[in-house]
């Protein structure tokens, strides 16, 4: 049977009365022929058809995603009301969502039928049991409100407070009033192991702690200044320093970030805002320490059109300088095809990944910051690229990039 393929593997093997075993076949694929020849030859055995009413699923049918287990406790919520499961509903099922502890926040396209909305709290509750959690929310696109605050609204449960762990940091938030974006775990990973040890950060748009966090938890910041404006974010932010146990290692500054006091403090700061950090760049500027500079990490969006693959430049060949001198002077034709320190501690990237457009952005950066440090100071200034981060597609040949910048003052 398993060499014509006519063992039905969705099923077990199952014990029948008298002795006999049922196996389950295929019953389109199941001739006489067969019959025949299980029934003659030196392994004959007496053997005839008969249709079981349960059959037993195989371990391996058994398994089912949690996808699957939804779509399967909604057709029986369905069909238990005597409605009909169509292929509109089952279109209309999620097929993915964030979860957050006992909370799971579904998208805004799914489960909007009519049939759906007709079902109320029912519907909720079908929803957080198939999938084990004791909250259901639905999530929107983001609010132009400058915060970034989310459009979502609880549909199961009485708040919206959850905690998220990543990498062993603790985070923990309202979903109805600040945002997640578990896209950036692997920035976050990167941050978490730079070499920080004794150096003070500042973090000038920290909303819930994205980066805050694994700058003090584990790249080891000796203290962090938090800017945010959105006071939800910055509750957010204070219950998660006091989980990780690192309130004291981290002042926040409630309010818009241009008004920042601070001066000369900072061996880092981090610019995590898209599409655009650039506002921030003059704070930035005020804040790096003016004796001996430090290091900026820049996000941005870059747009990259598709374009036909180029040979790869030679290793042999060499990279023209990435520094943005203090005399102004432009290099001449840059290779994009590759990208190298211009320090010896300086991360690089691999080659295939250096897009052109990224890797012009980044030199017009630099030059920007550094004619910004050289106007506040009064002295020349270098900017060095250490390494552009990918980390992830924004949109459609959008890109969400990080530069690390290293800003120093020079000698005179």
């Amino acid at each position: 049977l398993e060499a014509e393929q006519i063992l039905d593997g969705r099923y077990r093997l199952q014990r029948m009365p008298g002795g006999s075993v049922a196996l389950p076949v295929l019953a389109e694929k199941l001739t006489e022929r067969h019959m025949r020849a299980l029934q003659s030859g030196p392994r004959a055995l007496p053997c005839s058809q008969a249709q079981i009413q349960d059959p037993v699923p195989s371990k391996a049918a058994a398994v089912r995603t949690p996808a699957q287990q939804l779509c399967r406790a909604l057709r029986r919520l369905v069909v238990a009301l005597g409605e009909s499961w169509t292929p509109e509903l089952e279109r209309d099922v999620p097929r993915s969502w964030q979860r957050h502890g006992d909370l799971i926040l579904l998208g805004e396209e799914s489960l909007r039928a009519a049939l759906w909305q007709r079902l109320g709290p029912t519907l909720w509750e079908t929803v957080a049991s198939a999938l084990g959690a004791r909250r259901v929310a639905r999530g929107g696109r983001v609010l132009p409100d400058g915060m970034r605050s989310p459009r979502v609204v609880l549909l199961l449960g009485q708040d919206g407070w959850v905690q998220h762990v990543d990498n062993g940091v603790r985070y923990t938030f309202d979903v109805t009033k600040c945002m997640f974006s578990p896209g950036n775990i692997t920035e976050k990973l990167r941050v978490a192991s730079l070499p920080c040890a004794g150096e003070v950060l500042v973090d000038l748009y920290a909303g819930i702690g994205y980066f805050t966090l694994p700058y003090l938890v584990h790249a080891a910041a000796a203290f962090a200044h938090a800017c945010e404006w959105n006071g939800h974010a910055v509750e957010a932010l204070r219950r998660s320093l006091a989980l990780n146990g690192v309130q004291d290692c981290c002042r926040i500054h409630h309010g818009d970030n241009r008004q920042l006091q601070l001066r000369d403090v900072a061996d880092r700061v981090n610019l995590g805002l898209i599409p655009s950090s650039e506002e921030g760049w003059p704070v930035a500027c005020r804040v790096l320490r003016k004796d001996t500079g430090g290091v900026l990490h820049i996000h941005h969006n870059v747009e990259a059109l598709p374009t036909r693959r180029q040979p790869a430049a030679s290793r042999d060949e060499p990279r023209l300088s990435q520094e943005a001198s203090s005399d102004g002077q432009e290099d001449g034709e840059r290779e994009h095809e590759s990208l190298k320190d211009t320090e010896p501690h300086g991360k690089g990237i691999q080659a295939a990944k250096v897009r052109p457009e990224w890797q012009t952005w980044a030199e017009a950066a630099a030059q920007r910051v550094r004619a910004l440090l050289e106007e506040l100071h009064g002295r020349p200034w270098r900017t060095s690229i250490l390494h552009i981060e990918d980390v992830k597609s924004y949109a459609p040949h959008v890109h969400h990039i990080v530069l690390d910048l290293e800003c120093r003052p020079t000698l005179l």
